[in-house]
């Protein structure tokens, strides 16, 4: 039997970079994957490559998480587990960051996991039944220079999934997150080369990591393998944190 196997599973930012190596993972393992983005166009291929379904949602925007988690109940009859994968840099210096470059970051990267959170773990309260799993960073664990309003977010992240796990877990729903280091996505690709050599330098495995390795760290805490892990940052950054 597949690890996720008639699971249903909203997967947010889910249409490109690590939401997308995500949704493939999940389909992989027997999940009907839901994938929330903004990119109609890659959100709609990758609803068709995986079979599953795709909406434009702005997490942001309580009413329209609202709405489309409702929509997933009424289709599927249930919501097992949500991966809130959707964020947002505006980088800058604390000097020259603008009050909505600050506000931007924390509209999507902490407001929309809020309101994520609740709203969907209201479905999972139904079936007494529900993973979370939130998309912190490493640098929400040691800081990093120029982003005060995207290390606040996945800072805040991991204290708001440990009273969450306090608050849920005696009903079944188990909140965890992820911490994941310097990434190769097609954004950091597309970096120069000298700039990608440094970030290796810093990784004492001495490599990015690949989507597909948060990929299997998510699927593995949306699993009930997971079951009695609750409340944990998991870091997926080949040591950095050590």
């Amino acid at each position: 039997m597949k690890r996720l196997e008639n699971k249903i599973a909203i997967i947010t930012g889910g249409a490109a970079g690590i939401g997308a190596a995500t949704a493939v993972k999940f389909a992989q393992e027997g999940a009907t994957v839901i994938i929330w983005d903004l990119n109609d166009v890659k959100g709609t291929e990758l609803a068709q490559q995986t079979g599953g379904v795709f909406a434009k949602v702005n997490t942001a925007n309580y009413q329209e998480v609202e709405v489309a988690a409702k929509n997933v109940f009424d289709q599927f009859g249930r919501i097992d587990i949500l991966i809130n994968n959707a964020g947002i840099t505006r980088d800058s210096t604390l000097k020259k960051m603008t009050v909505e470059q600050w506000q931007q970051v924390i509209d999507v990267n902490l407001s929309g996991v809020f309101y994520c959170a609740k709203i969907i773990s209201e479905y999972m309260l139904m079936n007494n039944y529900g993973r979370i799993v939130n998309a912190s960073s490493v640098v929400g664990l040691y800081g990093n220079f120029g982003q005060t309003n995207y290390v606040a977010t996945k800072a805040g992240l991991i204290g708001m999934t440990k009273t969450m796990a306090r608050e849920l877990g005696r009903k079944g729903i188990t909140v965890n997150a992820i911490a994941p280091g310097f990434i190769a996505t097609e954004m950091v690709s597309a970096m120069p080369e000298n700039v990608i050599e440094s970030m290796k330098a810093k990784v004492p495995v001495g490599r990015l990591g690949n989507p597909d390795e948060i990929a299997a760290a998510y699927a593995f805490l949306a699993s009930d393998e997971a079951a009695y892990i609750n409340g944990a940052t998991l870091s997926v950054d080949g040591g950095m944190t050590v």
